[in-house]
Parts: C-alpha cells; structure tokens; sequence
C-alpha cells in the first residue's frame, strides 16, 4: 500500500513537471511569433526608385527623336567661342572712342536744343491770351461773327469784366498807384494805408459803375463786347477801336448806337464814389471826371484789344 501510494506521487510529480515545461515552450513560441510580427511591421519594403533611368541607346545608334543640337554637341559654339564673339562685338562698338563720344554730344545737345525751343513755345502759347486776362477781357475777334447774346452769356461776360479776372483788379491798382502820385484826395495819407484806401475807392466806383452798366446793356439789349475790326490797315483799325468806345451794336448785331448804358454807369460810378470819399467833395464834378475817365481809358483799352493779335505774333506766340 505504501509502494502504490509513493508511484501515485512521483507519476503525479512528473506529469506536473512535463506540464510546466509544455506551458513555458508555450510562452516562448507565442512571443517569438509576436516579435516577428512587429519586426516586419516596422521595416516597411523598399520603394521603387523614384526616376528609373532608361538604358542608354549603344554607342554605334542615336535617338530618333534626338534634335540636331544633342545629336552633334561638336557643332554648338563653346563657350569660348561665345565669349571670343562677344569680345570682338565690344572691339567693334568701342573701334573709334572718338567718334562715340561725338556722336553721343551731339544727341544730347540737340536734345537740350529741341528741349529749351519746346519750353518756350509753351511759355508764349500761355502768355497768348494775356489780353483776356491781364488787359482787355472777353472780345470777339475778326474771325468771328457777332451774334446776340444770351443771359447766361451776359452774366459770365459781366463777372469776368467785373470780379473773376485778374484784369479787374490789375486795372484799379493801376490807378490807385496814379492816384497816389497826384496825392487825390490829399485827405488819405501816404503810405500803404492810403494806397489801399486809394485801391477801394476804385473797386467800389468800379464796381458800382459796370453793375449798372451791364443792367443797361442788358435791357436795351447792346452789345457790351469789342468787336475787333474786319478791316486792314492801322488808320483804320485805329479809328474803329476809337468809334467803338462810343458806339456799340444793338440786338440785330448790324446797327450801331450810341453807348448810353457803359457812360451812364460812369457817371452813376463816379457820383456814388463820394459817398466815401472825404469831404469837400462834389459829387457832379466826380461824375464827370469818371466819364471823362471812362472816354480817354475806353480808347486806350479797345486799342490794345484791336492789336493784341498782332502784339502776341511779334512775341512769337501762335495761336492754337
């Protein structure tokens, strides 16, 4: 009983031991299988060459679709040759230094020639119509046919006349600065002050008179523009800028009449004028003096009107 109960036990030990020994070779394979696995996954296979070069055709054939240039390097120009090229092309340009540099003067002398000849044919075309703005104002050339006017017309004739143009302020400094030689009135002092009280005096009797003026054109309807003559000649061109200071179109543009509306505002201007000047005055004696004023100032501007055309020639200023 004891012999059978010591074989039970060392079967029973051996079939433990063979036990544990299939469960750790168990163990093993199952990691080597799993760190294979994981080897693989991690090197991934090898790509292809990204841009596999063809064959190189044999030494004794050529691509057909090869150009001429590949087919026969020999027959390109080297470098070298390029260099030498652009070399001799150099020796040529610079051959005659000389004749380079006189050339290039010459080019750039008549530039500046051309240059100063464009600048001042620009400085007398702008100065062309300095009797518009300076001098004479608005007037109606030979060249073109008087026809009536519109209100509109009138107006803008009248602000450039009156207020818009340099002429209407050039004119009454003119005659400010006379006025201030001749010490009239004697009342204003020298200087700036009186100069300046000599220049308002002139604007507001200006004003005054071509306001009303302008309203008496307007109502008979006369033509307060020059006219320069169709005529030749500067006896008569003369005489006509002279009569023209006097007499003016009506509305038919064809029939002149007496310039009732342009004196009548001379002498509404010239009695006006005394309500700021200093006393003693006497306000006919101003009326008369504005239109004597107007008569002699009259002349000497449509003068300047009728040969401004030829005074801008002579200045070399061509009309556009």
């Amino acid at each position: 009983m004891d012999t059978q109960k010591g074989e039970g036990l060392g079967r029973l030990y051996r079939d433990g031991h063979r036990g544990r020994a299939f469960f750790w070779f168990a163990c093993w394979l199952a990691l080597a299988c799993v760190n294979g696995r994981a080897q693989d996954q991690q090197s991934p296979p090898a790509a292809p060459p990204a841009n596999p070069q063809p064959n190189p055709p044999p030494a004794d054939q050529s691509p057909r679709n090869q150009s001429p240039q590949n087919q026969s390097p020999q027959n390109q120009p080297s470098d070298r040759d390029q260099t030498d090229k652009g070399t001799t092309d150099k020796k040529d340009e610079n051959a005659n230094p000389p004749e380079t540099a006189g050339e290039k003067t010459r080019q750039v002398t008549q530039q500046a020639e051309d240059a100063t000849k464009k600048f001042g044919e620009e400085a007398l075309v702008k100065v062309r119509d300095w009797e518009n703005g300076w001098l004479t104002g608005p007037y109606v050339s030979k060249t073109r046919k008087l026809v009536p006017m519109t209100s509109e017309q009138r107006r803008q004739i009248y602000l450039q006349q009156t207020l818009t143009t340099p002429s209407a302020y050039v004119k009454r400094m003119f005659e400010a600065a006379f006025d201030q030689m001749r010490d009239s009135p004697p009342q204003w002092p020298q200087g700036w002050g009186g100069y300046g009280e000599r220049f308002a005096s002139r604007e507001g009797q200006f004003i005054a008179a071509n306001s009303l003026a302008a309203l008496g054109d307007a109502a008979l309807k006369y033509e307060p523009r020059y006219d320069q003559c169709k005529c030749s000649g500067f006896a008569s061109r003369t005489k006509h800028a002279i009569l023209r200071n006097f007499l003016t179109y009506d509305q038919s543009e064809q029939t002149l009449r007496p310039q009732w509306a342009l004196y009548g505002g001379a002498l509404s201007g010239g009695l006006m004028s005394t309500v700021w000047k200093p006393h003693p005055r006497n306000a006919w004696a101003n009326g008369g003096y504005a239109v004597l004023g107007q008569a002699g100032y009259g002349a000497l501007l449509n003068f300047f009107t009728e040969f401004a055309g030829d005074i801008n020639r002579k200045l070399g200023a061509r009309r556009k």
